[in-house]
């Protein structure tokens, strides 16, 4: 699994015009899922997420967690994270999991977030969605469950 990480003052997803999940303070989360991606890889990647410290402190040094400031996630599914562009033009998908597995491990992730007692939003699996969001830092992290 991997994950790209953009800390956020706030943020929204909208599907065909209709917002369906926002966050003021935290992370939105473009998740990607792998054939071989399992729940032990979901797991990893949400302890890394939850306890990132990536937010300021009062001397405004990046030493506070999603937890420590009671932040919330906006995950989005994106199978394009495991885009192969090295030849041609045209990227392939074939390492993006297939949607089923791909939905199951993106829902179980975000149960897992749940279970962390952080608010989770989401966008809305296999539809076109539209974000917005103010990047804080700006932030931008890339977790990777191979890592571990």
């Amino acid at each position: 699994m991997k994950a790209v990480i953009q800390r956020a003052n706030n943020a929204s997803v909208s599907v065909a015009e209709d917002v369906i999940g926002e966050i003021d303070n935290g992370f939105v989360v473009l998740l990607g899922v792998t054939h071989e991606d399992t729940e032990e890889d979901a797991v990893y990647l949400v302890n890394k997420l939850v306890n990132l410290r990536v937010f300021e402190d009062e001397n405004e040094k990046m030493n506070l967690s999603l937890k420590d400031v009671s932040g919330q996630v906006l995950s989005i599914s994106q199978f394009t994270l495991f885009a192969d562009t090295r030849k041609g033009r045209r990227p392939n998908f074939l390492h993006a999991a297939k949607p089923d597995h791909a939905n199951k491990l993106y829902q179980h992730f975000n149960q897992l977030v749940q279970q962390q007692g952080v608010r989770v939003e989401t966008g809305e699996f296999g539809e076109m969605m539209n974000i917005k969001l103010t990047n804080q830092g700006p932030v931008t992290v890339i977790l990777d469950s191979k890592d571990k």
